[in-house]
């Protein structure tokens, strides 16, 4: 077991595994405190509390200590637009704008405890709104600029909301997307406590009013001159902010972050899994409405004194080398994608590489759903030609920061393809079956959390029952990721996907993952996505929905192949009902395959809440797929 972890990562995860609380209390000595915690740990299951009484605040030691600290000239963000617009601003700079933020919200009469909403894309205004929040206590609720109306008004009326801040326009694909009367409508499905909307114009034409509560943002900002802008002293359990889950099921959960444990949380995963350093030119290429965005856009990179970008626009618009551009005109260090960014990229093949330089570039990490092995292979040997690693891990909204990954930071373990690597030290895991039995290698199970850690949610914003019946009583004990997984016998973590994917084929249970994985193994192929089909004879069989590379085209012949390349790679276990070719799948739009619409429409059922999908003409194209597939079959003599 782990013998193929190097000394260095050994020793760490030795201590971690002995005295946790010793542990935990030195990581979290590396980040200034204004006064230290009196217990490391008071853990009354299910909840929890790291550092109780230690004081500190998220947004201060973001900003105002490097500044302290002689910092103040380095760039601390750069936001970057697909229509070529580039802000840069300095520490010091980016402390300026979240003060006058921080002001005009006290002038709306917003402080310690208080909620908001943000509905705004990946720009500057947008950061400055969630740092100034956090500065002066109240607590941030980021919706992603793009959320249907409805998502939008469950989001504000369950978070409290007082004030929301949103932006006129997102741009997407040379697109102006318009927002406001979104949240127009979303205010008259749920905005009852909202007293004020403050509206970011980006576009030339007027932004539709919402029923006088609306202001500019520049009036925003003049409103809030003369009043206090300073920093709140706040407790490390103090909530920082609030967020929804982006899975796919149906009711989304609001999971609180703190100002203390999430920061040592995130800043000892950064070190470690990512290694990240002051120097880097980091670019997570998600959006502030995920957690990604929260944690390795805007906290942990502020945290670590180094630049990060904010990129507000689509990887493959006006054309597939953005990202390659981006990479060479700044001298990107390290990127956080997702696989489904690899894959977009792959579909458009390596020749787009070539014409940029991206020697800078010393790691890329992704993480969101496993990432495949063939989207692994051709970014890590066909594209860098094994000169930097591609480095996968795994982690949840509610854990913060990774909880499985390869510590690039503390020494790189050998890279298994499709594995999300050893738990980092301090996150102690298991796999275990329903009754709470732990696996053996090999065997498939459930993924929980033994302990907390720093980082790991201790409650969801006024649910506390659903928190412990959701999360720790699923399983007595442990904490319940809701995924499928296996350990192998050197302790690596295979993650197969949520649990209710797994498929019982004949008596045979196979992750939707894997079978995903295979297909994937195939050149033509770009994405895909399955579930299973209840089928008479063998209980379920996989159900495929395919999108292929640029170049190829659906054939019989391909289908051929590809059922071929299943057969090869499972197995005559994995059994393909039917395969379907489609342009596009259903997706979040922070990137997860909305497997629980694709079993919809193979069950001839309603799709459910598609609010957070990323294109909903993708649905109704997997309908038409499905139905063509399903009239084939039963007419076949």
């Amino acid at each position: 077991m782990q013998q193929t972890v190097n000394p260095i990562v050994q020793r760490w995860l030795k201590e971690a595994h002995e005295d946790p609380e010793a542990f935990w209390a030195k990581a979290a000595d590396e980040l200034p405190w204004f006064q230290k915690w009196s217990q490391v740990l008071a853990w009354e299951p299910p909840t929890f509390r790291w550092f109780v009484g230690a004081q500190t605040n998220l947004a201060y030691n973001a900003l105002d200590r490097h500044v302290a600290n002689g910092r103040g000239g380095h760039a601390a963000l750069i936001y970057i637009s697909e229509r070529g617009e580039v802000r840069v601003f300095t520490y010091a700079q980016v402390l300026h704008e979240v003060k006058r933020v921080a002001a005009a919200l006290h002038a709306l009469g917003l402080g310690r405890g208080d909620t908001l909403t943000i509905y705004m894309p990946n720009c500057p205004e947008a950061i400055f709104a969630m740092l100034a929040t956090v500065r002066i206590g109240a607590i941030h609720c980021v919706v992603f600029a793009g959320f249907a109306a409805s998502a939008l008004a469950e989001r504000i009326s369950a978070s409290g909301s007082r004030v929301v801040l949103a932006a006129d326009v997102v741009y997407r694909k040379g697109n102006d997307i318009a927002l406001m009367g979104i949240v127009g409508e979303a205010l008259q499905k749920g905005g009852e406590k909202v007293e004020h909307v403050v509206v970011l114009n980006r576009s030339q034409k007027a932004a539709p009013q919402v029923d006088g509560r609306s202001m500019d943002w520049n009036a925003f900002l003049k409103k809030g001159e003369g009043h206090p802008s300073a920093h709140e002293v706040m407790e490390s359990n103090d909530p920082a902010y609030i967020l929804a889950t982006s899975g796919t099921t149906a009711r989304p959960k609001l999971v609180v972050h703190t100002h203390g444990d999430y920061a040592v949380g995130i800043v000892t995963s950064a070190r470690w899994c990512f290694g990240m350093k002051p120097e880097d030119v980091w670019w997570s290429t998600s959006d502030i409405g995920w957690v990604v965005g929260h944690s390795y856009i805007v906290y942990a990179p502020l945290l670590m004194g180094c630049t990060t970008i904010a990129y507000e626009g689509a990887l493959d618009y006006p054309g597939p080398e953005v990202l390659w551009r981006i990479v060479e005109q700044f001298g990107v260090t390290g990127i956080f994608t997702a696989p489904t960014g690899v894959r977009l990229l792959m579909r458009y093949g390596e020749a787009v590489t070539k014409n940029y330089d991206h020697s800078s570039l010393e790691r890329v990490v992704c993480a969101g759903e496993p990432l495949n092995p063939p989207a692994w292979e051709w970014l890590q040997q066909k594209v860098f030609e094994d000169r930097i690693p591609v480095i996968d891990h795994y982690w949840q909204t509610e854990t913060g920061g990774p909880v499985l990954g390869n510590p690039y930071g503390l020494g790189m373990l050998p890279i298994r393809p499709g594995s999300a690597s050893l738990p980092l030290p301090g996150k102690e895991i298991a796999v275990v079956t329903l009754d709470g039995k732990e696996c053996g290698p090999g065997e498939k199970g459930i993924l929980v959390i033994k302990r907390p850690f720093p980082g790991l949610t201790a409650r969801l914003w006024t649910e506390t029952e659903r928190y412990g019946s959701d999360y720790w009583q699923r399983i007595p004990g442990v904490y319940f990721t809701g995924d499928s997984a296996h350990i192998d016998e050197d302790g690596y973590v295979w993650v197969a996907g949520r649990a209710d994917e797994v498929m019982n084929i004949a008596g045979h249970r196979i992750g939707t993952i894997e079978v995903e994985s295979a297909f994937l193994k195939h050149s033509a192929v770009a994405e895909v996505g399955v579930t299973g089909r209840a089928d008479e004879l063998r209980g379920e069989v996989v159900s495929a929905f395919v999108v292929l590379r640029k170049g190829f085209e659906p054939s019989e012949a391909l289908r051929q192949e590809l059922l071929k390349t299943i057969r090869q790679e499972l197995g005559a276990i994995a059994v393909v009902g039917e395969l379907n070719f489609v342009e596009a799948l259903p997706k979040t739009r922070s990137g997860k395959i909305m497997r629980r619409v694709l079993k919809a429409v193979v069950q001839n059922l309603p799709p459910g809440d598609v609010s957070t999908i990323e294109d909903e003409g993708s649905v109704e194209e997997v309908k038409v797929a499905w139905e063509a597939m399903r009239k084939a079959i039963e007419n076949k003599p």
